[in-house]
């Protein structure tokens, strides 16, 4: 007989362990991205949806794109078919060219097939809707050639302006020579006459065809530099000065005259990508980050709070992860019984690793956040193509089978059997004046639901005679008070100074 009740003791610890730490729990599997896609995430910072493994969206960095600020005359990203710029300062004219997912920044490049490219309209106040001084400018680029073939043109600019009553034109273009890009200013340093008023600048480097180089030439109308450079190494400068020289000779500056459109890859077979023009040197702007695919400081993506159950423990995180050579994920989470309150008071976020047996985390609501960084060289990205969270919930009690009432004088007296169910720790009696809404307040042990413990009877007193009241009974968890089951059936009685009414 000893023997027998240690082994079911033992079975009992065994199932305990089996099932999360306490008995009556139910482990489960929740699945996020995957087939189904993340609808679940709720912010996502430096991270874009992608194809990934098995065809499935995963999450991985996005590429470094262009943005905006106060310096910038244009930027087109070629993320949308308009060919939009987004500093609002260009319209588009004319279009020829195609939105291509071969795109080095972002979604989507453009691609130009040599038959016309894009046609821009500076409005007043661009750097090409308007008469002067320019300042300090820098054009830059992301360049995919097919051929590289010469005389094609990736960039051009015409007009003219007035010199001592005379026509004077002018150009401003990039073109291809010899598997070199070319930039030519013709006219357009005020003063400058050598050379019939062309400054040159041409890349050192041949440039490979089928593959993305990023290109800047800048203006600094303070040194009167202006220089190109290719993926960040400098190619080519002059000193547009009287002495040639950064000092002791005066600065020729750029004047344009008639505004006239710009005309981008009007000659050019290839992709191009985040065009942009600002009104700075490149000495003043931050073009290292162009330079490689994905920024250094990563990107972060987290999910909604998610609901699953009061008490439930999350065991372990299984997630479907690629991480290239230097790359690296970082899962966190964390948990609570009431999301809520989460802005003023959040809880801490806790680093988890995957595949790895976790404790103490716990509650009605979790969530799930990931950062993803890229390699030393910013060429390579991780990706997160599922997750899935282990979990263990512990069931609701079932109610008492049975309950009955019975009046007294300014009194009722519940009794009921005990649940079936052996994860119960107690029970809730609710009360009222109305079916099925236990909002009572009027009696001695307080305000519904009622607290009693683990017992199968009580009195409630305070109750006013000749009034109908509503009861019923359910039960809550061992693990938790919190943890409540679905009320039993209901009950009433009706409190008087005979004690002959009984239901």
């Amino acid at each position: 007989m000893f023997s027998n009740k240690i082994l079911f003791l033992s079975a009992v610890c065994l199932l305990s362990l089996s099932c999360g730490g306490f008995l009556g729990a139910e482990s489960s599997r929740m699945v996020l991205g995957g087939k189904a896609g993340w609808p679940e995430l709720s912010r996502m910072q430096g991270v874009v949806k992608a194809e990934g493994r098995f065809g499935w969206e995963s999450v991985m960095l996005a590429t470094n794109a262009r943005s905006t600020d106060s310096a910038t005359d244009i930027l087109l990203n070629f993320e949308d078919d308009d060919f939009t710029d987004a500093a609002g300062n260009y319209t588009v004219s004319q279009n020829n060219m195609l939105t291509s997912p071969n795109a080095k920044m972002g979604k989507s490049s453009a691609l130009s097939r040599g038959n016309g490219g894009i046609r821009l309209t500076g409005k007043p106040g661009s750097l090409f809707g308007t008469s002067g001084v320019t300042g300090s400018f820098l054009i830059e680029f992301w360049l995919n050639p097919s051929i590289a073939e010469n005389g094609e043109i990736v960039l051009s600019w015409r007009s003219s302006r007035t010199v001592g009553n005379y026509p004077l034109y002018q150009m401003i273009s990039a073109s291809f020579e010899r598997n070199h890009l070319q930039w030519n200013f013709t006219n357009v340093f005020n003063g400058y006459t050598e050379n019939g008023g062309n400054v040159s600048l041409q890349s050192y480097r041949t440039i490979i065809p089928k593959v993305w180089s990023h290109h800047v030439v800048s203006y600094d109308d303070t040194t009167g530099l202006l220089e190109y450079s290719i993926d960040g190494s400098l190619e080519a400068l002059r000193y547009v000065t009287t002495n040639g020289h950064e000092s002791g000779g005066s600065i020729y500056t750029p004047q344009l005259g008639v505004p006239a459109d710009l005309d981008l890859c009007p000659q050019f077979t290839g992709f191009i990508d985040d065009f942009r023009i600002q009104r700075l040197p490149a000495a003043n702007d931050n073009l290292n980050a162009g330079y490689d695919t994905y920024r250094s400081e990563g990107g972060r993506f987290e999910t909604q709070p998610i609901l699953i159950s009061q008490g439930a423990r999350i065991n372990r995180i299984d997630a479907l992860i690629t991480e290239p050579d230097e790359t690296a994920v970082v899962l966190y989470v964390r948990s609570g019984d009431n999301f809520y309150d989460w802005d003023l008071n959040p809880p801490e976020w806790q680093i988890v690793s995957n595949h790895e047996a976790l404790k103490d985390i716990h509650g009605m609501y979790f969530q799930l956040a990931a950062e993803l960084f890229p390699d030393g060289r910013g060429s390579r990205s991780p990706s997160v193509t599922e997750i899935v969270i282990d979990y263990t919930e512990v069931p609701q009690p079932l109610p008492p089978f049975s309950i009955y009432a019975q009046a007294g004088d300014g009194e009722v007296t519940l009794t009921w059997s005990f649940s079936v169910d052996n994860t119960v720790g107690g029970y809730y009696v609710y009360y009222g004046d109305r079916p099925g809404e236990y909002l009572g307040r009027e009696a001695a042990q307080g305000e519904s639901p009622l607290k009693v413990g683990n017992t199968t009877s009580v009195t409630l007193t305070g109750l006013k005679n000749g009034k109908i009241y509503y009861f019923a009974v359910a039960a809550y968890s061992s693990i938790e008070d919190k943890i409540m089951g679905e009320l039993s059936r209901e009950v009433n009685a009706r409190p008087q100074k005979s004690k002959n009414n009984v239901r």
